[in-house]
């Protein structure tokens, strides 16, 4: 996860974004619980949960899915407009503002250890589950001071979102270590081409 914020993360489930063949990271509704367990979202138990309850209601499992990728598509459309130095419209924001009411309404405060925290009232089995703590995490990143750190990898396919938490401000890739590499590859490729 290189987000550096659940909901960048999830926003990040496609790869290769701006290649002419983007790959879908959530292909089913299995993929999407398994992303969620991964992400830290839900608990190896709620994972296990989820994918009994999905197993017995399929239709309502696809029906999830559906929302969760509209979901993803409006989280990446927003936080890519703020990488871009743009507000979001209200067309953009409303999938997000449809989505907060359900999830939130689900929070409740527990003990912990040595004050209260937000945990997650019990579910009734909804399969929505894996998104609540997603769109938490978006109004969370919305309502922060930090939505200039907001960035979008500078890959040529790549588009991932994330947090910018560089010292100067000025990081340009999602994985130095991926992205980051391939483009000095190709510029290093392109200066031997030129030279010889």
């Amino acid at each position: 996860m290189t987000g550096g914020r659940l909901c960048l993360d999830f926003a990040n489930t496609v790869d290769e974004r701006r290649s002419a063949r983007p790959k879908e990271l959530l292909g089913d509704y299995d993929r999407l619980v398994s992303w969620g367990a991964q992400a830290g979202a839900i608990t190896a138990h709620e994972r296990r949960r989820l994918l009994s309850g999905a197993a017995r209601r399929p239709a309502d499992a696809l029906k999830t899915l559906v929302r969760a990728r509209a979901l993803r598509e409006a989280l990446f459309a927003i936080f890519s407009d703020f990488a871009a130095g743009r507000e979001p419209g209200t067309r953009t924001l409303q999938p997000l503002q449809d989505a907060l009411p359900g999830a939130l309404a689900r929070l409740r405060l527990g003990p912990a250890r040595e004050a209260f925290a937000w945990v997650w009232a019990d579910d009734d089995g909804s399969l929505d589950r894996v998104l609540w703590p997603v769109v938490r995490s978006a109004a969370e990143l919305l309502t922060s001071g930090e939505r200039d750190r907001l960035r979008q990898c500078a890959g040529d396919r790549c588009a991932w979102l994330f947090m910018d938490r560089s010292r100067n401000g000025t990081r340009r890739w999602c994985d130095m270590g991926v992205c980051g590499n391939r483009s000095k590859a190709r510029r290093h490729y392109r200066r031997i081409r030129a030279a010889g």
